[in-house]
């Protein structure tokens, strides 16, 4: 898994994973985060992960968060730090394994974008989570370790497939730049922080 620096207003829509911050009894558990379904979660050392992309069109309190299709569109909403989503390529059947794609002002919106007792893991609440995959025999092979067993690309002869070790289901979800240019579908996935670090600039990771 890489760390990545880049400006957010460049960096378009991805998707992530949340983090609880409340007590963890049990290596899974399940929350209602998309309305109609339950999500699984999985705990790898001390923090627990939901095994799939966030799927909401809607902040905590219930206001609606824009639908953006069009590049114009998306480009507006980066240009005028509005929160905003999309399904990869505008197609509903991407949101159903990958959940929905979102900007960082969505991400960081006070209104909370994650369910009611979880949050988008800050940059350093990542690190923890990379160390501890460094710290438990997969050094240089963090990333490897997180990823599905299933559905990603080869990639120059070799399969792109991972070992889920922890049952993390990390899946190439692509991305989307502010230009509004869909990309990497099968090959990356990226997962944002909330932690910006200077004026135009936040942490994300990618496998």
């Amino acid at each position: 898994m890489n760390k990545i620096l880049l400006g957010f207003i460049g960096i378009g829509l991805l998707t992530f994973f949340g983090c609880k911050n409340d007590k963890v009894n049990t290596s899974t558990s399940s929350t209602n985060t998309n309305s109609s379904s339950l999500i699984e979660t999985t705990k790898i050392g001390e923090q627990e992960w939901m095994r799939e992309n966030l799927n909401l069109d809607h902040f905590q309190n219930g206001d609606i968060i824009q639908e953006v299709k069009t590049d114009s569109e998306w480009q507006k909403a980066g240009k005028n730090k509005k929160p905003a989503w999309c399904y990869y390529g505008n197609n509903s059947l991407n949101g159903e394994k990958y959940g929905k794609l979102y900007n960082f002002y969505a991400v960081t919106d006070p209104r909370g974008l994650a369910p009611n007792g979880w949050h988008v893991p800050t940059d350093a609440e990542w690190t923890l989570l990379t160390d501890y995959l460094t710290n438990n025999g997969h050094s240089g092979a963090e990333g490897r370790a997180l990823k599905s067993k299933f559905g990603w690309n080869d990639y120059k002869g070799n399969s792109g497939n991972g070992t889920d070790t922890y049952g993390w289901l990390g899946l190439p979800g692509g991305s989307r730049g502010l230009d509004g240019y869909f990309d990497y579908i099968g090959y990356d996935g990226y997962w944002w922080s909330s932690s910006q670090s200077f004026t135009d600039y936040a942490w994300y990771r990618n496998l």
